[in-house]
């Protein structure tokens, strides 16, 4: 049997128009209700076990493994209540997060544009039978970047190079199929069913290689995004403090 994540597409509809009719100080107001929506979002997914990354605001993606339907149609419903915008989903399952995002989004694309004025509050998935099985999280972070950047560097400088790494870190990872994104200050979640330790001690050493930084990983599995991602920071605890001297470190496995 084939083990399959599911991956949601949130998206904002209509938002660039919709945002076009604010007036020209509109900016701040814009940020705000991002800000604000992301929040609310992250708040009912994770309810439910998934977690919510925020990608371009107008644009999120859910590791969603565990909601059902019914319930996303629920969180489709709270927001065009409370918000001034709607926003629409597509769910993808697949045998790595990236395939299955794929699929999240080409089933929302087949209900229209972003910016139509017509899709509104769509649930869009590709019903073929599948079942999703289970997630596989890393959560990964850099190497006393606090000593080597934050408290050498100026503030600006210090998310150029963080912002470097995060490209870099996402190439690398997408070319195995893995979504990986940054999570704040030096850290990063990467949705990574499929990759083994050699996939990631290749990543770490080519990113060594390439901007001088050291990074380490611990990566869990569960049935749900968050059971994953607290595997995941049990495993990271465990490196952060000398009880595994290798970089990385599996916690668990996809049948446990």
């Amino acid at each position: 049997m084939v083990a399959l994540i599911k991956i949601t597409l949130v998206q904002l509809d209509n938002y660039g128009p919709w945002t076009e009719e604010l007036g020209e100080d509109r900016e701040a107001d814009i940020q705000v209700l991002q800000s604000e929506l992301y929040a609310d979002l992250q708040r009912m997914f994770s309810a439910k076990g998934g977690l919510l990354f925020f990608t371009r605001f107008d644009n999120m993606l859910a590791v969603s493994n565990g909601i059902t339907l019914k319930e996303h149609e629920v969180i489709l419903r709270s927001i065009a209540r409370r918000y001034p915008v709607t926003v629409s989903m597509g769910v993808g399952l697949g045998e790595t997060a990236y395939e299955a995002q794929r699929t999240a989004t080409r089933v929302l694309q087949s209900k229209g544009s972003a910016q139509s004025s017509e899709r509104r509050a769509v649930l869009a998935y590709s019903d073929n039978g599948a079942k999703e099985s289970y997630v596989q999280i890393a959560h990964i972070d850099v190497d006393d970047f606090t000593g080597n950047v934050t408290d050498r560097e100026d503030a600006y400088k210090a998310m150029y190079i963080i912002s470097n790494l995060s490209t870099l870190l996402m190439k690398l990872s997408m070319n195995k199929g893995a979504l990986t994104f940054f999570n704040g200050g030096d850290n990063f979640i990467s949705v990574c069913n499929g990759l083994t330790e050699y996939d990631f001690k290749e990543i770490i050493d080519k990113l060594e290689t390439s901007v001088g930084l050291k990074l380490k990983a611990g990566v869990g599995f569960g049935r749900s995004a968050n059971d994953a991602m607290s595997k995941a920071n049990k495993a990271l605890s465990k490196i952060r403090r000398g009880l595994v001297r290798e970089p990385v470190l599996f916690l668990g496995g996809p049948h446990e």
